[in-house]
């Protein structure tokens, strides 16, 4: 069972001890990311994210970080979202005190160094360069763009190369304090610890001036405003030998009733290769190699999807196929036995990947992040409710085929229908005429 604590400078603490392991993980998230950009900004959030790994205080330069991290022979990593930003290291349990140590310097006292700031624009330019050549990773942000148009919602988390090769020392250290107070992190830590253990490791390395100093200026983040009447499309002309597309429609933000039923929806259509998306799609007509559904879910947004890579004289095929398949699962019930087989798919994949420290300290700290968030836009600061696995599945287990149906019939209408596609040749208006349920 979880635990959570509040130091004393307002940071809050997530203890999730584990049996049978002998690793611990620590992620530390901040309820920041793209949306609490603006146009001048776009893309900090990220280009951040790479320069806390770029020196600290007492680690001055990327190397002694990245040594520091190795010698511990741990895994780490970091992301960059559109609504949080987080930074985790795993190991050996007896090394959690130096996981810990490294991380909160990194992350307190970054030296944000202006010449490591000039060689990483290279860096994340080709970034950049690569997710836009790769038209399975560019479709998503395609997918967004159209949702949510000239916002900070529909613009790309790594942001603009103008802003990419503008961006400068003074720039990070505004972002730095304004974005990363305590009041506004989650650290999380899960693996084979105690609370006790992690509650003194956390006021011993986060509970600080350094940390403590930020926040004062916090800048919220732009609400989503969902308006639409009529389907829209984005095409994309691109040189590619396959026409690549996300089909789907807007659902239900994060603290919405029926996001789980959503979820199942997802699951059902295309998350797996027992999927009906997968069967019709690629099983019988051998129309795609990849082919999947899923949902998203923001504080204030959501949406359901599938994706796909087809041959391009079969885009049309492939788009009536999928609009068939989302009529019928909001006109004909799901079987029972579907149902089941969607909730077990998804209680096994969950119990899987909450055998690892780094996904069960995910599985509080994500939660919390959202909460927290959700919590400093309605200017309230409730306890943060968190969902344990058990609850979570016993939530997932009550929902019905009836649910299913009826959530099925109040997302995917006409007017809530999305298209965006990557493909060398494309018609408009013959693709256009085709977006009705």
């Amino acid at each position: 069972m979880f635990q959570s604590a509040v130091l004393d400078n307002g940071l809050r603490v997530i203890a999730a001890p584990m049996q049978g392991t002998k690793t611990a993980a620590v992620l530390a998230l901040a309820a920041t990311g793209s949306k609490y950009e603006n146009r001048a900004n776009n893309g900090l959030s990220h280009f951040l994210e790479h320069i806390f790994f770029k020196g600290s205080a007492r680690r001055p330069s990327a190397l002694a970080v990245s040594s520091a991290l190795d010698g511990l022979g741990a895994e780490y990593n970091a992301f960059t979202g559109k609504e949080c930003t987080g930074y985790w290291v795993k190991a050996e349990v007896r090394r959690l005190p130096e996981a810990m140590d490294i991380l909160s310097d990194m992350l307190g006292r970054p030296c944000l160094p202006a010449v490591e700031i000039n060689r990483e624009r290279g860096v994340i330019l080709e970034e950049m360069n690569m997710y836009r050549d790769n038209p399975i990773m560019f479709i998503e942000d395609l997918w967004e763009g159209l949702l949510y148009g000239d916002t900070p919602a529909g613009w790309d988390t790594i942001g603009t190369k103008e802003n990419i090769l503008r961006l400068a020392k003074p720039d990070f250290q505004a972002y730095l304090d304004s974005q990363y107070g305590p009041a506004n992190m989650i650290v999380s830590i899960a693996g084979a610890v105690s609370p006790s253990l992690v509650l003194k490791l956390a006021n011993r390395y986060f509970n600080t001036r350094f940390f403590s100093v930020r926040g004062r200026s916090f800048h919220g983040k732009e609400a989503v405003v969902e308006r639409q009447s009529a389907p829209g499309l984005c095409l994309h002309e691109k040189k590619t030998d396959q026409a690549h597309l996300a089909l789907g429609v807007r659902a239900y933000p994060y603290d919405h009733p029926d996001k789980l039923a959503v979820r199942l929806l997802s699951i059902i259509l295309g998350g797996s290769m027992s999927s009906r998306l997968f069967s019709s799609l690629r099983e019988r007509r051998g129309l795609a190699y990849y082919i999947r559904a899923k949902d998203e879910v923001y504080t204030d947004s959501g949406y359901l999807a599938a994706w796909a890579g087809v041959p391009v004289p079969k885009l049309p095929l492939a788009i009536d196929i999928i609009l068939k398949e989302f009529k019928r699962i909001a006109r004909q019930p799901v079987a029972d036995k579907e149902l089941r087989l969607a909730k077990d798919l998804y209680r096994g994949r969950a119990a899987l990947q909450l055998e690892s420290a780094d996904d069960l300290a995910g599985w509080y700290g994500r939660q919390a992040i959202t909460r927290l968030a959700l919590a400093r836009g309605r200017g309230k600061n409730p306890p943060l409710a968190l969902k344990t696995p058990a609850r979570f599945f016993h939530l997932l287990d009550k929902i019905t085929a009836a649910d299913l149906r009826r959530v099925a019939r109040d997302i995917f209408r006409t007017e809530r229908l999305n298209l965006a596609v990557i493909s060398p040749e494309t018609d408009a208006r013959k693709i256009s005429s085709a977006l009705a349920l």
